[in-house]
């Protein structure tokens, strides 16, 4: 495979951000090793501290060729789409339009009088009431009661029903989602699983999330997000789709057929991708695609603390709350295969609460993307890494790529 490499390197400049300029040359190796190897077409990769940064762009757009990698190509971030939408909702926190404990059934009424299952695994009429009414803050933190089971899809009738109503996207398919109001009115057919605030679940609350942006703003959740974040944060090719004039920029999209271990198609690149034009249903849990630079502006103004420049996008306050511990431990426990003893959950992305290893610094925030893509902002140490691919996760725990990419990032830090 050919492999390509655009690398922005100026040792003085890094070296005043903490930085070794020859330790991030490690960086250079180990993840072009990865692309040399086949394991994916190609990758960018950005680390940035104290105004400084680093990119590094690997291989072609797609297992054919068809054009370099760029600091500039565009990738579908799939779950690195929640913290941005948490942040879109705090916008209308922060102008009281929404309130965090407030019901949110003023907005979603498909959600008033929930009945909830008496065991996880009965027909989905055996329900109680809800204690209470679903919560902004419950959309937020994955606890509204409904989501995914990390169990076979046909183990429990509640998860055929999911299933066949098109409710859990999984993968995403941005053609094949219904409207908004149709997917809403769907999910208000069906009980919920477990009581409002009881129970973590991924990621129904953050699609949940979307609907309830748009209705509470009174505009599409793409023209929301457009107008209060991706244009004044800059984010020009941050989008839930990618415009004629900028389809040679989307890569194809690869998983590795379980089979062979080869790469094999999951969507087409440029024009012929299910990205090429506007979804019915905007995905605020996993639906935009963006670039290395834009969500880089994205994390500078979280890690700044709400502000850009001279703008302020959000206050401090609402920073810190979503960025905060969110779960009791029980509720981590629940989950394992996320989160462990190091981590936990605020507002759309997860939060590290001890030091395991370099990368897992105490308050570091983020997510990653099951198609491929990894961001976290760690304040502590002033660090924003971002791992950009085209290969799909084949499981929850990170493949080696991203491990390596951490481990490079931080183990270049000089001061």
């Amino acid at each position: 495979m050919n492999t390509t490499a655009a690398i922005e390197r100026r040792p003085a400049d890094l070296a005043r951000a903490g930085f070794s300029a020859l330790r991030l040359g490690r960086m250079h190796q180990v993840l072009g090793g990865h692309v040399e190897r086949g394991e994916l077409p190609g990758l960018v990769a950005l680390v940035a501290r104290h105004g400084e940064v680093h990119v590094e762009a690997f291989g072609t757009m797609t297992t054919q060729g068809g054009g370099a990698m760029d600091r500039d190509t565009i990738f579908r971030i799939a779950s690195m789409t929640k913290p941005v939408s948490a942040a879109a909702a705090m916008i209308l926190v922060e102008e009281c339009r929404v309130r965090l404990d407030d019901p949110v059934d003023r907005f979603l009424p498909e959600l008033a009088n929930r009945g909830v299952l008496k065991r996880i695994g009965g027909p989905l009429d055996d329900t109680v009431p809800a204690n209470r009414p679903v919560t902004l803050r419950d959309l937020l933190t994955l606890r509204m009661g409904i989501g995914h089971l990390m169990l076979p899809t046909n183990t429990y009738p509640i998860q055929q029903a999911l299933k066949e109503r098109g409710l859990l996207q999984g993968p995403p398919h941005p053609r094949t989602m219904p409207t908004p109001d149709e997917w809403m009115h769907g999910v208000g057919t069906l009980p919920l699983m477990y009581q409002p605030g009881e129970r973590w679940m991924y990621d129904l609350g953050l699609d949940v999330l979307g609907v309830l942006i748009a209705r509470a703003s009174g505009q599409p959740l793409e023209t929301f997000m457009r107008e209060r974040l991706f244009e004044p944060l800059g984010m020009k090719d941050t989008g839930f789709h990618v415009p004629p004039e900028k389809h040679g920029r989307l890569p194809g999209c690869y998983y590795a057929d379980p089979a062979t271990g080869a790469l094999a198609p999951y969507d087409e690149p440029g024009a012929m991708s299910e990205w090429s034009s506007p979804p019915p249903f905007p995905s605020a849990a996993g639906g935009l695609v963006s670039t290395a630079d834009d969500y880089l502006a994205f994390c500078a103004m979280m890690i700044n603390k709400g502000r850009h420049g001279s703008q302020r996008i959000l206050s401090r306050p609402s920073v810190d709350v979503m960025t905060s511990d969110q779960l009791t431990p029980e509720q981590r426990t629940s989950a394992p295969i996320f989160f462990g003893d190091d981590n936990t959950w605020g507002f759309g992305m997860s939060v590290a609460t001890r030091r395991s290893d370099l990368a897992n610094v105490p308050g570091r925030f983020g997510w990653t993307g099951g198609l491929g893509t990894s961001a976290y902002t760690d304040p502590a140490e002033g660090v924003v890494g971002i791992l950009l691919t085209q290969c799909l996760m084949s499981s929850p725990q990170a493949p080696e790529v991203f491990r390596d990419f951490w481990t490079c990032a931080y183990q270049a830090i000089d001061d």
